[in-house]
C-alpha cells in the first residue's frame, strides 16, 4: 500500500518517519565517505596495532594499558578528534544555499536537525566501538584477559561526544562556520575540563570546609550546570578497574564529593539544553 492510500494523519507521520530515516542514513554514509572517517579509522588501526606490539607481561599489564587507553585515548584524544573531524558536517547543512533545498520540502526544521545529528552520532558510535572493541580484542587475545568492563568505554564516549556535539550544533546554527565550530567546541571542552578539575582539586586538596562559602557555591553551581569531561574520565577508569588513582583524585572519591551517576546525568541534561538551544536557533533563523 502506498503512503497516499493511507489516512491523512497516518500518511503524514509515515512520511515524516521516512524523511527522518533518509536523513540519518544519508548523513551517516556521507560521513563514512569523508576524509574525517579515514582519519578516525587510521587512528583506531594505529591503537589496535599498538596493542598488538606493546610489551605485555600478563593480565595486569593488559588492565594497565586499558586504563591508559580509557582516559587518554578514548576519552581524550579520540573524543577531540571526533569533535574536530565532524565540525564541518552541520555548518555545511545549515548554510543557506544547502538548507534552503531541504526547507522547501514539507518536513519540520526540528526533524531535519534531528536526522542530521543522529547520523553524525551514529557515525562516531561506529568508530568508538571499533576503537574500543579492537583494542580490547587485541589485548585479550595476547594475554587471555577477557574482562568486558573495558567495553563500557565505547557507550560512555558516545554519550560524551553527544553532549559536546550539542554545543557544536549551537555554534553551527549561530555561525555557519566550520572553523568557529571546531575551535569553539574544543575550547569549550577544555574550559569545562578545567572547571571540573578545579572543583575536584579544591575539594581534594583543601577539603569541602576550607573553601569560602561564596566561592564554593560558585564552583559547585558551575560544576553542576556545565558538562563534566573529567568525570567521564573518572567513570572510564572505574570501568577499567583503575578507580580514580590514574588522575590522582582518590581523596575526592573518598570524601564522597563525586557521584558518578548524578554527574553523568547532569552532563547529559546540559547536552539536552545545548541541543534545544541549537534547535530553537535553527527553527527561528531566516533563510
Amino acid at each position: 500500500m502506498s503512503i497516499a492510500a493511507l489516512p491523512g494523519a497516518l500518511a503524514s507521520r509515515l512520511a515524516l518517519w521516512n524523511a527522518l530515516r533518509w536523513l540519518v542514513r544519508d548523513t551517516f554514509w556521507q560521513a563514512v565517505r569523508s576524509g574525517a572517517s579515514w582519519l578516525m579509522l587510521a587512528g583506531s588501526i594505529a591503537c589496535i596495532v599498538g596493542c598488538l606490539v606493546v610489551p605485555l607481561g600478563g593480565p595486569a599489564d593488559a588492565n594497565a594499558v586499558e586504563q591508559q587507553l580509557a582516559v587518554w585515548v578514548v576519552q581524550g584524544a579520540a573524543l577531540l578528534v571526533a569533535l574536530t573531524a565532524t565540525a564541518g558536517m552541520l555548518p555545511a547543512f545549515l548554510a543557506p544555499h544547502a538548507a534552503s533545498v531541504l526547507l522547501s520540502k514539507p518536513a519540520p526544521r526540528l526533524l531535519l536537525l534531528t536526522g542530521k545529528s543522529i547520523g553524525v552520532i551514529a557515525f562516531v558510535a561506529c568508530h568508538a566501538f571499533l576503537l574500543v572493541g579492537g583494542t580490547w580484542l587485541a589485548l585479550a587475545a595476547r594475554t587471555g584477559y577477557w574482562d568486558a568492563t573495558y567495553l563500557v568505554c565505547a557507550p560512555l564516549m558516545v554519550l560524551h561526544f553527544t553532549i559536546f556535539f550539542g554545543f557544536s550544533a549551537m555554534l553551527a546554527s549561530a555561525t555557519r562556520s566550520t572553523a568557529a565550530v571546531a575551535f569553539g567546541t574544543v575550547l569549550f571542552w577544555l574550559l569545562c575540563w578545567a572547571m571540573n578539575f578545579g572543583r575536584h582539586a579544591a575539594i581534594g586538596a583543601l577539603g569541602p570546609h576550607a573553601v569560602a562559602p561564596a566561592f564554593g557555591g560558585f564552583i559547585d553551581a558551575a560544576y553542576w550546570l556545565l558538562p563534566k569531561p573529567l568525570d567521564f574520565q573518572l567513570a572510564l577508569t572505574d570501568a577499567a578497574h583503575g578507580g580514580s588513582q590514574t588522575l590522582g583524585l582518590g581523596r575526592v572519591v573518598a570524601r564522597g564529593a563525586w557521584a558518578p551517576g548524578l554527574s553523568l546525568l547532569a552532563s547529559a541534561l546540559a547536552g539536552v539544553g545545548l541541543l534545544a538551544a541549537a534547535a530553537y536557533d535553527f527553527g527561528t533563523a531566516e533563510y
